[in-house]
């Protein structure tokens, strides 16, 4: 066949284009939900209050796994089945030390306590005289536990101006508090406090710490006329004007109050071993062994001589 008369034969390459797909649109949905999860999480944050924050943040403190565990050691087990005792009543062994650090595990505590304060704050609200005091309450977590507070203003204090006499309105609000109190467990410290006004007798007199003192036994006598368990009390104290409110001037009417603390079980039992037998820091106590002598008359009388001189 001739050069002319063979056929011309074009190739041409073809270009496929491959198909992308829907996962780019599932990528960018999971993107704007996640960016609208962030945003509305902000937004709430921003509206939520100190306590309401505070109980989230001590969610995330704990562990998940801890969480769903029930403790630190049985998450942290080789075992698949928890270990106890050697005997069925699992007194010894893992399974005992787990339960006993749940009772005493601190974050039940706060929880208890945050009821406690839902409800204070719904009484008041359902009282039409005690509403109005709304705004005389504060309540925060300190390191000792709930603390309510009953602070006075010029319109209306909580007592007779310099002195230790209920207020009406005061009266019925503590009278309120005193069988909310009783629903938990927990032992109540009042501390009374003033501004920095002072009497014109001075310290030598009667002065601020008195009255802070008689206002703190004011309020101790009207929660128990309330109906308050007479176990419940474990401290009453005045402060005087020794710790004012934080950004306030020393003599604001703000800083005359009453704090209510509903004390931790670990607060208290440090507050009542104040009272037992303590040893020296850094000095070893001197202990006379049983067959030892007692000290003479002469001996005690010379010691006593040489540190007078």
């Amino acid at each position: 066949m001739s050069e002319q008369g063979r056929p011309i034969i074009i190739r041409r390459k073809k270009v496929v284009h491959g198909h992308h797909g829907g996962s780019w649109k599932i990528a960018l949905a999971d993107f704007m939900t996640a960016l609208m999860a962030l945003f509305l999480v902000m937004w709430i944050l921003s509206s939520a209050s100190q306590e309401q924050r505070q109980g989230v943040a001590e969610y995330f403190n704990t562990p998940l796994l801890t969480a769903i565990a029930g403790g630190e050691q049985q998450a942290n087990s080789q075992n698949v089945i928890p270990g106890g005792g050697p005997d069925p009543t699992f007194t010894e062994g893992q399974r005992q030390r787990i339960d006993r650090r749940i009772e005493t595990r601190p974050s039940e505590m706060p929880q208890r306590l945050r009821e406690l304060r839902r409800s204070v704050e719904n009484a008041i609200q359902a009282d039409p005289v005690l509403r109005k005091l709304r705004n005389q309450l504060r309540f925060d977590m300190t390191r000792e536990g709930l603390r309510i507070q009953l602070v006075d203003t010029d319109k209306r204090p909580m007592f007779e101006l310099g002195s230790d006499r209920v207020a009406s309105y005061m009266r019925r609000l503590l009278r309120t508090l005193a069988p909310l109190l009783n629903e938990v467990p927990n032992p109540v410290s009042i501390s009374g406090h003033t501004d920095s006004v002072p009497y014109v007798g001075g310290l030598q007199g009667y002065s601020n710490w008195e009255l802070s003192t008689d206002r703190a036994n004011a309020s101790r006598r009207e929660l128990v006329a309330g109906g308050l368990e007479r176990d419940k009390l474990l401290r009453v104290a005045g402060m005087g004007d020794q710790v004012p409110m934080p950004d306030s001037a020393p003599g604001d009417a703000i800083n005359r109050r009453i704090a209510l603390v509903v004390l931790y079980r670990q607060v208290a039992e440090s507050i009542r071993s104040q009272g037992g037998r303590g040893e020296s820091i850094g000095v070893p106590s001197a202990r006379r062994a049983p067959d030892a002598p007692l000290p003479t008359e002469e001996f005690v009388e010379g010691v006593r001589q040489t540190l007078s001189g």
